[in-house]
């Protein structure tokens, strides 16, 4: 798609959420499930098979190197300074035989190419290494789009008093808003974070987060969730 065809499709899809934005307030939407007192990070597919070229699951490259990389960076800081949790979430899979029997892709591979992670290939799946993990944190191997759905992540999250999950990674449209749904009807107050989500195709981001923002979670910026998260660090000091 052309630069001019894009930027049209962000026009009309602006025309449209204007729109709905009304709609949405008149009938009560849009509300804010605000930050809480303890916040962790949850980094969705940022791994290598999404974050570099050539791959199926490949990314918007442009976003991802000028937006979501140097988003997650200064989040990543923030987060390691104030000693916040850090789970990176990522995506494998073991018997990727499309004909096997018995496979823990389930039926994901009838409509995606999910056979191509396979686990034996450790580079794919890897954390990109300009936001890899450091000692203290988590990283969490899912099946399904939801990084809730059949892991472990729910249990940690409450184990460690954490009442807020600032999400990002990719997709939009698929890995990061089912996380974000299952987020808050885990009981989780959760926050999009804008410049640090992507997807592949144009105008899903841009839509998904609307409609996140409408009714599954509150979409900040970058600057404004590191704010948040050094207001916490002053509060601390403060109390001590």
């Amino acid at each position: 798609m052309s630069d001019v065809d894009t930027k049209e499709l962000d026009r009309l899809l602006q025309e449209a959420f204007d729109t709905a934005t009304k709609l949405y307030k008149e009938r009560g939407f849009q509300r804010r499930v605000g930050f809480g007192k303890r916040p962790a990070l949850v980094s969705v597919d940022l791994a290598n098979a999404w974050t570099r070229p050539g791959n199926p699951f490949t990314c918007d490259q442009e976003k991802m190197d000028n937006e979501i990389i140097p988003g997650m960076q200064k989040l990543l800081t923030a987060f390691r300074a104030a000693g916040l949790p850090v789970i990176h979430v990522t995506t494998a899979y073991e018997i990727t035989d499309r004909n096997a029997d018995f496979t823990d892709m389930g039926l994901w591979h009838n409509k995606i190419p999910v056979d191509v992670v396979d686990i034996r290939d450790t580079e794919l799946w890897a954390i990109d290494s300009r936001i890899a993990p450091v000692e203290g944190e988590y990283t969490l191997l899912k099946k399904r789009a939801s990084s809730f759905h059949g892991t472990e992540l729910a249990g940690i999250l409450r184990a460690n008093n954490v009442d807020t999950i600032l999400v990002t990674g990719v997709t939009a449209c698929a890995c990061v808003r089912q996380t974000v749904c299952d987020g808050i009807a885990d009981g989780f107050r959760t926050i999009a974070v804008k410049e640090c989500i992507g997807d592949r195709v144009p105008g899903a981001v841009a839509w998904n987060l609307f409609d996140i923002d409408a009714k599954f979670g509150d979409v900040h910026t970058v600057d404004e969730c590191v704010a948040y998260i050094d207001s916490l660090a002053a509060q601390k000091i403060a109390a001590e």
